[in-house]
């Protein structure tokens, strides 16, 4: 970020230190969140034994854009923590963070002494985030999964039709999660501005969840009436729906008020609608929807997709194109607004990434470093806790940079 006159500005987390042991999107995403706000966030990547870094760097099909997308602004530190050398050098580098990260199997983490008991004796500011699939009680020793939660918190419910659950088309759980954990993370920083002393922060996939369907239960709480799927349910709002237009195009349209209803029977010459008794609130055409939709379906049918959203967009009402995320990459708001920025893979190639959805002082935290290479800040990061070259060397024996 700058200001007016290019004079940098810092951003809100520069100078706290961050070492994650993460994989996969939850804690990846609690890092990305810090180190998009200042914070220098330092990967640390296990080699040795047959591992070659974060398994999500191999991972194909749709989990190719995970590493890309919740690991840039980090860098890598690769070391094999299985040897006595490799548990010292992170021991050192723990010493100087303010914030560990984790989110391996419960017990992982204690294995190999970098639990937060075994860790706030040896830096008592320490705050430790563990992120897990369940908080702790009795389901805590399950393996948890984004969709294995969703399924069990009633999401995957409310988003299929009756009797066919679905999972969300994204990570929302593990997402979310992360950015809990982060909220966990600057709750504590915060706290450890008054009391000197840090703690340990717990996010989990189960909870997000149930936070995330926390509405849907106390509908139920405060009506007796079980929340339908979403597919199913009986909506509010008389027009709020997807419409198969010309030349086979889908687009979402709404009209949610009598004054919107008033605008859109205007706009499209629907007097004879405007002026029936039947739909004169929007609760009568709640009512008349059976009847209502198939005239408003065989009206709209002859437009674009592009004329419907000329309308609706000169009349202030809501409507949406059905997108496909690979198209986002072209959105002329999204590369005019700076919500994309340009990263350079790890294999090289040159793409763009979506920044945070906030700004701060009128501008969009950016792209310090692109997704790191296995290692590639290994060398550096060593000499600062004052290795030796010999000693670097050792440690990393394969050299400090590889393009997986």
């Amino acid at each position: 970020m700058t200001e007016p006159h290019g004079t940098a500005k810092p951003l809100p987390y520069a100078g706290l230190r961050v070492v994650e042991f993460t994989h996969m999107v939850m804690g990846p995403t609690c890092g990305l969140v810090l180190a998009d706000l200042g914070a220098e966030v330092i990967k640390v990547e296990p080699i040795g034994h047959g591992r070659a870094g974060d398994a999500t760097r191999q991972l194909l099909g749709s989990g190719a854009g995970f590493f890309p997308m919740f690991n840039r602004n980090k860098k890598s530190l690769a070391l094999d923590l299985q040897t006595p050398q490799g548990k010292e050098a992170v021991l050192r580098l723990i010493a100087t963070a303010d914030i560990v990260s984790e989110n391996f199997k419960p017990g992982t983490m204690k294995k190999l002494g970098l639990d937060y008991a075994s860790l706030k004796a040896l830096n008592p500011r320490l705050i430790y985030v563990s992120h897990k699939g369940f908080l702790p009680g009795p389901y805590a020793q399950r393996t948890a999964l984004d969709e294995v939660v969703q399924m069990m918190g009633g999401l995957a419910y409310m988003t299929g039709r009756p009797g066919d659950p679905l999972r969300a088309g994204t990570s929302i759980n593990d997402i979310m999660g992360g950015l809990f954990g982060a909220i966990g993370a600057m709750a504590a920083l915060s706290a450890r501005e008054k009391t000197g002393v840090g703690q340990e922060v717990q996010s989990a996939l189960f909870e997000n969840n149930v936070f995330l369907v926390a509405q849907h239960m106390m509908q139920y709480a405060v009506t007796g009436q079980a929340a339908a799927p979403m597919p199913a349910r009986i909506s509010a709002w008389a027009v709020y729906d997807v419409f198969k237009v010309k030349d086979n195009e889908q687009i979402f349209l709404a009209v949610v008020s009598d004054t919107a209803w008033a605008l859109f029977c205007e706009a499209f010459g629907f007097a004879d609608l405007q002026n029936d008794a039947r739909l004169r609130s929007n609760n009568d055409r709640v009512r008349a929807r059976d009847w209502m939709m198939p005239v408003l379906r065989e009206r709209l049918a002859a437009y674009s997709a592009a004329e419907l959203s000329a309308v609706f967009e000169k009349n202030a009402l809501p409507f949406a194109p059905i997108t496909r995320p690979q198209d986002l990459l072209d959105d002329p708001h999204l590369n005019a607004t700076g919500g994309l920025a340009a990263i350079t893979l790890p294999d090289g190639r040159q793409t763009k990434t979506v920044l945070l959805p906030l700004t701060l002082d009128g501008a969009r935290p950016g792209v310090r470093l692109s997704p790191p290479r296995l290692g590639e800040h290994s060398t550096e990061l060593l000499a600062e806790l004052g290795y030796s070259t010999t000693e670097i060397e050792a440690l990393c024996p394969h050299g400090p940079a590889q393009t997986t």
